[in-house]
């Protein structure tokens, strides 16, 4: 028997190696072609003004996640690399070949022996490493470092749990597949709380693993499925069950996912259109179109006929599964379970009447919902076939119509050739977007002025909006850059990046006018503390101020709106200067501090850095 078994084993396995490596190509090209994108930026800004292995960095909460391993593997990117693409470029690939592999490992515990059972196992894994509900929340640095994680332990820990309830005898075997599972449950949960989930999932795949096996559920309560699988597996339930609960407490003491408003219909609303317009269309490899609205990330648009196939798709699995496998219903309903409640914590949280449903056509919060119907793929091939001798009869070789397995390779290749479709179309899409060219244009910029003093700016709102301060700030996602300007709060020479990015000459916005100083540059009076009058009132903020000014030596004076003073060096002789200070109010006061300091100020502008030919 089992040197009969050996070659389709071995066939199974070459299967499985060249879809991995197929994927893991077209995962290179796509992170080839990607580049940096919103919370990049923030994880970026936070690793460059904070110590990185404070717990002020890794135990802040980003938009409600708790993910300090996230944040640590950004920081030590961005302290080895800042702004180089092509280390978060490996890190995504190498964590999903990690994930990809744990998969196939998953599937062939799932499998087991059963040589019937080999197509089956192959198209799990094929709709796994290729299906687009994966592709976002890939080429996304930021969304990556939370669900390949993710994946790859909720992969390893199904498989080691899927083990143990069959009856691993070997106490040395068993420890070590405990241990492992925890350890890996720990590092999930590190980079994404979403990893909570993995216990209930390992948990359901065990029990509905043990039902196939000989002689469960044939006698009384104590070898029911339940009663085995929690038996056998007890270590493991127990130590993952602690660490959960211990979890549990730390994300709520220091999330703010609950924060904001929310609401009950627009969480389902999300859902649904996540269930009807992105899974659903998924299982056909759609959707094929993918647009954008800078500076949200790409969201799909599947075609109706896709939306529909979709149904048609999985109503036939479901029913061919339910005529032909023994417990297939429950396997698919446990699938469907999942990939509902799987959204509600996330999609409550994004629950806002303001946010668009289009929210949910974007993908990134379904990668482990294709990883679970992917189990369920395994599951429900790896499940007894009705007709069998003996209500739970293993199954044995396949006899099944080659010409039912010729259309299947024939439906699941065309749904692949759709999925890569699906997969260019969104690399397109990922593509239009400013980021990448900004981000280079700005880096050369700043290289080749590192001798100035710039003040801090916001970056173009295409690239990052002002939800994110101070994040959002220059200062923050160049911080690590060398060479680079200093950031300061005054100068001599206002220079700005532009909207590309480039280096030009900077001005100031006209919020407020500043009444020019008595006396003239012949007779500077201002000797003492003075308040130049303002056009306006002012509120509380941190305002750029630009003067033109006479002195008659080299000094240095105070200046304040209304609150602390700032010191600001001047030259002997005709010069502008511009400089930063937080404050408000209806004037401007200017105090000499050097002795004898005299000089004569002009009319000025209080408002923001612009670019110079912006001005009026």
């Amino acid at each position: 028997m089992t040197d009969e078994r050996a070659p389709a084993i071995s066939r199974l396995s070459l299967g499985a190696i060249v879809l991995i490596v197929a994927q893991l190509v077209v995962r290179v090209v796509l992170v080839a072609r990607g580049n940096f994108y919103w919370d990049d930026l923030i994880l970026i800004g936070r690793a460059s003004s904070t110590p990185i292995l404070s717990w002020e960095y890794l135990g802040h909460s980003h938009d409600g996640h708790f993910m300090p391993a996230a944040f640590l593997v950004a920081g030590v990117t961005t302290v080895l690399a800042p702004l180089q693409w092509w280390l978060p470029a490996l890190t995504l690939v190498l964590l999903q070949l990690l994930a990809s592999v744990a998969v196939w490992r998953m599937i062939r515990i799932v499998v087991g022996e059963r040589a019937r059972a080999g197509l089956g196992a192959l198209l799990a894994l094929g709709f796994y490493l290729f299906v687009p509900m994966t592709v976002s929340g890939y080429l996304w640095w930021a969304a990556g470092l939370n669900t390949l994680p993710m994946q790859a332990a909720m992969a390893f820990i199904v498989g080691n749990a899927v083990l143990l309830v069959r009856g691993v005898e070997d106490p040395r075997r068993r420890r070590t597949l405990v241990i492992g599972s925890v350890v890996a449950f720990v590092v999930a949960l590190a980079f994404f709380e979403k990893s909570l989930f993995i216990l209930p999932v390992a948990v359901v795949a065990a029990l509905l693993a043990v039902r196939a096996e000989p002689g469960v559920g044939t006698g009384d309560y104590r070898s029911s499925a339940l009663t085995v699988a929690f038996m056998r597996a007890r270590t493991l339930w127990a130590w993952l069950a602690g660490v959960f609960a211990v979890w549990v407490v730390i994300f709520l003491s220091v999330s703010t996912a609950t924060a904001g408003s929310h609401s009950l219909a627009q969480m389902w609303k999300l859902v649904w259109r996540s269930i009807d317009s992105a899974i659903v269309p998924s299982t056909v490899g759609g959707p094929w179109e993918w647009d954008r609205w800078i500076p949200s990330p790409p969201m799909g648009f599947p075609a109706v006929w896709m939306i529909v196939a979709g149904w048609v798709l999985i109503a036939g699995a479901v029913l061919w599964s339910w005529r032909a496998r023994r417990g297939a219903v429950a396997i698919w309903a446990c699938a469907g379970l999942y990939a509902v409640a799987a959204q509600l914590p996330v999609m409550w949280n994004r629950s806002s009447e303001a946010t668009a449903l289009e929210l949910a056509q974007t993908m990134r919060y379904l990668p482990d919902t294709a990883l679970v119907i992917a189990l369920a793929i395994a599951l429900v091939a790896a499940a007894p076939a009705r007709g069998a001798h003996g209500a739970h009869s293993a199954p044995g070789p396949s006899s099944s119509n080659p010409v039912a397995r010729a259309a299947t390779v024939v439906g699941a290749v065309a749904i692949l050739v759709s999925a890569l479709v699906s997969t260019a179309a969104y690399s397109t899409s990922w593509q239009r977007d400013p980021t990448a060219a900004y981000l280079a244009t700005a880096e050369k910029s700043l290289t080749e002025n590192a001798d100035l003093v710039m003040f801090d700016q916001a970056l173009p709102l295409e690239v990052l909006t002002p939800v994110a301060y101070p994040n959002n700030q220059i200062s923050r996602v160049f911080g690590r850059l060398d060479p680079r300007p200093r950031f300061g709060d005054h100068t001599d020479k206002l220079m700005v990046l532009d909207e590309k990015g480039a280096m030009v000459p900077g001005g100031v916005s006209p919020m407020r006018e500043v009444a020019p100083s008595a006396g003239t540059c012949a007779k500077p009076t201002l000797t003492e503390r003075t308040r130049l009058e303002l056009s306006g009132p002012l509120i509380e903020w941190r305002w750029t101020v630009a003067l033109s000014y006479c002195a008659d030596r080299d000094g240095e004076i105070a200046v304040s709106l209304g609150g602390r003073e700032l010191r600001v060096p001047v030259r002997a002789g005709l010069h502008p200067i511009y400089f930063q200070l937080a404050g408000s109010g209806e004037h401007l006061t200017v105090r000499p501090l050097t002795d004898g300091l005299a000089l004569h100020t002009g009319a000025g502008r209080v408002g923001e850095p612009i670019v110079a030919a912006y001005a009026p």
